[in-house]
This record gives structure tokens, C-alpha cells and sequence, in this order.
């Protein structure tokens, strides 16, 4: 009887496991079906405080303390200063307009439901040593990777292209935790690679908005376009 609660146990614990990584992966088609940007960076801080409840809880099933370092840095960096210093620069610019899709919601949800197929039909079948349980995790994480490249090519806002972009590194974080196989220095460096990437970001929108008036990326070809004419 020990050895069954013992199982069961285990089984809650992945499973619980589990519904956090299809949070993040219900959260990447929610930022596929946001219109506007305040709710884009809403979604996203979402997502990224699901990430730090999905590491914190590897932590605690594989007995790893030092992810609890990774998800506290996801927490208060991607969950809370990252979204916090992109709204204010949503603030400054004025931009709190619908965001323009390359194609339209429905192709792109159908697109993103093809990717997650992808992502089963790629990680489940691989055997040797890697458990179910793990690579139903790595699934997730792909689905998650792929639908924020997703959301990078079918957004032309610079704004929810970056989002875009964080995103994938979420999924590459989740990927990591449930592979057990991302060293704690890694992780610190990733963070704060983030956060270098949000200052350079804050400096490329405002001297876009302030050569064009807009943080429309495709003013940038519009730009190239009239230079060749």
C-alpha cells in the first residue's frame, strides 16, 4: 500500500507539472489573440509567472534547490519588471492602439494549432532513456517555442515582436528545468541577457518613433523602399 501512495504521489506531481506547462502553452495562444498591446503584456506577465511556478515545482520534484534561484528570477524579472517597464514605455510613446497582424486571427490560431501537433509528433516518439513524462514536457515547451516565432512573424508591431521573442525564451526555460539539464549559472546569465535585450529594445523603439512616427516595423521597408526609388 506505501509503495501505490508512494506512486500515486508521484503521478500527482507530474501531473501537476504538466497542467502548468499547458498554462504556458494556453497563455502562448493568448498572446496570439490579443489585439492590443496592453493586453499582450498582460498575457505575457501571465505567462511568465507560470514559468516560476512550473521551475519551482521541478524544483521540488527532482530535489534541485538551485531552480528555486531560476524561478525566482523568472518571477520578479520576467513576471513583474520586464511587462512593468514595457507598459511604461507603452505609456511614453502613446501606442495603445490595435496591434497589426501579417494575417488574421483565425489562420494564425490554426497555424498555432498545427505547431503544437508538430511539437507531439517530433518529442513523443524519441525513445532511449528519456521517459514519457519528460518528453511530454519537452513537448510543451517546443509548442511554446514555436508559437512565440510565430507570434514574431505574423505581429509587425516592434513592441509585441519582442514579447514575441521573450516568449521563446521562456520556452526554452521550460525545456531546460524539465530536462533537468540547464546549469543554475546558465539560467543567471539568460535573466540578465533579458534584461540587456529590453535596454536596447527601449532605445531602438524610441528612435523609431522618433524617425517615423510609428512603431510599425514595416515603416522600416516603406523607408528602404524609398530610399531605392
Amino acid at each position: 500500500m506505501g509503495t501505490d501512495i508512494g506512486t500515486d504521489m508521484g503521478t500527482l506531481a507530474f501531473d501537476f507539472a504538466h497542467f502548468l506547462a499547458g498554462g504556458m502553452l494556453v497563455m502562448s495562444f493568448l498572446l496570439l489573440y490579443q489585439d492590443r498591446i496592453t493586453a499582450v503584456l498582460n498575457v505575457y506577465a501571465m505567462q511568465s509567472i507560470l514559468l516560476a511556478l512550473a521551475v519551482g515545482w521541478q524544483s521540488v520534484i527532482q530535489g534541485a534547490p538551485h531552480l528555486l534561484v531560476t524561478a525566482a528570477i523568472a518571477l520578479i524579472v520576467k513576471g513583474f519588471i520586464i511587462p512593468t517597464a514595457l507598459h511604461r514605455i507603452v505609456r511614453r510613446l502613446g501606442i495603445h492602439r490595435e496591434i497589426e497582424q501579417v494575417i488574421g486571427a483565425g489562420p494564425t490560431m490554426l497555424t498555432g494549432l498545427a505547431l503544437v501537433a508538430l511539437s507531439i509528433m517530433l518529442v513523443i516518439p524519441i525513445g532511449g532513456k528519456v521517459s514519457l513524462l519528460v518528453r511530454e514536457d519537452l513537448a510543451f515547451a517546443l509548442a511554446v517555442i514555436l508559437l512565440g516565432l510565430l507570434m514574431m512573424i505574423t505581429r509587425r508591431n516592434a513592441v509585441t515582436q519582442i514579447v514575441g521573442f521573450m516568449s521563446i525564451e521562456n520556452g526554452l526555460i521550460l525545456a531546460a528545468t524539465g530536462a533537468r539539464g540547464m546549469p543554475l549559472v546558465v539560467e543567471i546569465s539568460v535573466a540578465f541577457s533579458v534584461l540587456i535585450v529590453l535596454f536596447v529594445f527601449g532605445v531602438f523603439v524610441f528612435r523609431i518613433r522618433e524617425r517615423f512616427d510609428s512603431v510599425d516595423v514595416s515603416a522600416l521597408d516603406r523607408f528602404r523602399g524609398g530610399r531605392g526609388n
